[in-house]
Parts: structure tokens; sequence; C-alpha cells
């Protein structure tokens, strides 16, 4: 076991800057285990968020050392710098208290980017069958396993410069729903995503896909609605 110190700036809304707390060094530890440890034997009333802490929620989604993160699947060991570490909470999101953010705008864009399926069957009707071969539901498959942590709204310079756009998160959902041959509102979908603040705004710099912990590809999805957008308008559904 390794008794070093730690140095940790965390930012805390009440001085509306970061604060410094000396924490205790283990192997194995991880950037949630540091936050925890403030909160419980340091600083009581900082506020955070987290779940399962085995990387299946996403809630625990900082800012560590500029780069958004799982907390929970971050190993110290991997990011501290000179033993030291830098804790804020994720970008392009409002600040409710110390490294909790408001998620609303997030999920809203997900409902702007009509991100809910529409199906045509009802609970009497027989399930719907997809062949897994299928050239679409390839291309749903590897969007499908978003989880809306946030990280990859967080990292993107879009967001950050426009902050209607859409975003990566919303995006890719609307292309697994594209890509879903049982849902009903694919035109309605395209129309909503390719506004000013849609696909299009996209500079292609793939941070998302860089820092997604599910290894999933926003960009990719991306691409392909403006390819989906641009053969609506051609044939004069946009």
């Amino acid at each position: 076991m390794n008794t070093d110190k730690l140095r940790v700036r965390v930012w805390r809304s009440v001085t509306r800057g970061l604060v410094t707390y000396d924490v205790p060094r283990y192997e194995s530890q991880t950037v949630l285990d540091v936050v925890t440890f403030i909160q419980r034997q340091l600083q009581p009333d900082l506020a955070y968020r987290f779940a399962c802490r085995v990387g299946m929620c996403g809630s625990c989604a900082m800012n560590v050392n500029g780069k958004a993160r799982w907390t929970c699947r971050t190993h110290v060991s991997k990011v501290a710098v000179n033993d030291e570490l830098e804790i804020a909470p994720l970008s392009n999101l409002p600040v409710i208290k110390d490294l909790v953010t408001d998620m609303s705008d997030f999920f809203d864009k997900w409902s702007r980017a009509k991100g809910q399926f529409s199906g045509s069957r009802s609970r009497h009707d027989d399930f719907a069958r997809v062949s897994p071969e299928s050239a679409q539901r390839k291309a749903a498959d590897a969007g499908i396993e978003c989880i809306g942590c946030g990280v990859c709204y967080s990292s993107c310079d879009v967001v950050t410069w426009r902050p209607d756009y859409l975003g990566p998160a919303a995006l890719n959902r609307a292309w697994t729903l594209v890509n879903d041959e049982r849902d009903t509102q694919t035109l309605e979908r395209l129309r909503a995503v390719a506004g000013d603040a849609g696909c299009h705004s996209c500079h292609t710099q793939a941070t998302c896909t860089e820092r997604c912990p599910k290894h999933l590809s926003p960009t990719a999805g991306i691409a392909g609605l403006k390819r989906m957008t641009m053969k609506a308008a051609r044939e004069g559904d946009l």
C-alpha cells in the first residue's frame, strides 16, 4: 500500500473556484475514491453524483485534469501528474453545486432530435423481427450502447461555441433510430437534425469519439446523418 499524499484541486461552488485538499494515495485508487474520501473525511458538504461505482451508469462523469471521464473507472495512477489532480464539473452544462451539473438541456436536445422510438405496432401485435445481418441493423448496433453520461457533450467544442447545437449524444441517438426499420418517423427525425444547429454544424473533430467511455463513434453517426439529410433534400423531402 502506498501512503503518499495526493494533492487534489476540486471546483467548489461556494468559492467559485478550486479548493485544494491533501488525500492519502493508495494502490488501485480511482478518482471517484478520491472524491468520496474528500466528502466523507474532509468536506462533508461537497456535492457530487454517482450511483453504480462500476462503470455501468455513467453518472459519476466529471472533468479530470481537463478531460471528461467516468471517475469510477479512472485510476489515479493513469491521470495524476506529479501527484496532483484537478477535478471539476462537466463542461457545457450549468452547475447545480460543486461537481453536480444540470443535465436538463442535454436530454432536452435528445427530444429535439426526435430521440424517442415511434413504432406502428401495438402490444396486441406480434414482435417485429429485424435481421441482425442487415446493413441498417449493423449501423444501429454501432451506436446503440450510449447511456447518456454526457462525456461526449462536455468534450464537444462545437457545443461550447454554439450552445444551441444538438450535440453528439442526441445526434448519435437520432442515427440509431433512422436505421431502425421498425421506426415510423424517419423523415421527421431527419428534418429535426438537418437544421442550423443539427448534424451539419459538426466540425468532425472526433473528440466525442476519442473520449466516449463506451467506445462508440458519434462522429461516424453524425456523418451518416449528413449523408441522409442531403439525400432527403435532393429528393425534396426536407
